[in-house]
């Protein structure tokens, strides 16, 4: 694979990896409504840098691992897509909810992107995520020893993160009076699909290899 296919998956896995509607991301709609779209940014980004690293641990770390089980491969794949459609239908189930009593107080860059950081950084299920998607793409993974394959597909997970974060920044401070509990549900609900999509295609990927071996 070419490295800007390795960037486009990067981007993708960033957007889904980011989208389901936590902790930082209720934050960051927070700041957006009451402080604007460059305080939203600010908060986004420091989960950026978290996801990154996250990001980087897991497709370096199944590299690595993948040196000494290479008959594994399909019960990785196995394990990653059943992780995948948990995650999908635990973020599907979650409903999250925007407080918007009073008016915020505007925070500078670093406090904002600080606290998003460590909020970002201490969610175990992140590095889950990133290992089950990693691990599910298979022959779409770099191989192993590519590592500047593998840093390109980390780099598109910072790039597909940080376009999440001004996409919904900016819709959000420009929408901000329509922005509400449904509105949260609904985005939870497109992002736990799109995971379950990624883990039932897996399935669907090791069925079909299955199928050609007979």
């Amino acid at each position: 694979m070419s490295f800007f296919e390795y960037a486009l998956i990067g981007f993708f896995v960033g957007i889904v990896t980011t989208a389901p509607v936590g902790p930082v991301n209720i934050m960051a709609i927070q700041h957006a409504v009451h402080s604007g779209f460059r305080q939203g940014v600010f908060v986004g980004l420091g989960a950026v840098v978290a996801d990154t690293i996250y990001a980087a641990a897991a497709i370096f770390g199944i590299s690595a691992v993948t040196n000494f089980i290479k008959g594994q491969i399909d019960l990785i794949e196995i394990i990653g897509g059943a992780l995948l459609i948990i995650f999908g239908i635990k973020i599907w189930n979650t409903h999250p909810h925007l407080s918007r009593n009073g008016k915020e107080k505007e925070h500078g860059f670093l406090a904002d992107a600080t606290a998003a950081f460590f909020m970002a950084i201490t969610n175990p299920g992140a590095v889950f995520a990133f290992v089950a998607i990693f691990g599910g793409l298979g022959d779409y993974r770099p191989e192993n020893g590519d590592h500047f394959g593998a840093l390109v597909m980390v780099a598109g997970v910072a790039a597909g993160a940080t376009t999440w974060w001004v996409v919904v920044s900016a819709s959000v401070s420009h929408y901000k009076s329509r922005i509400d509990d449904l509105w949260l549900d609904r985005a939870n609900h497109i992002a736990g699909f799109l995971l379950v999509l990624f883990g039932a295609l897996i399935y669907l990927k090791l069925a079909l290899e299955a199928a050609a071996l007979i």
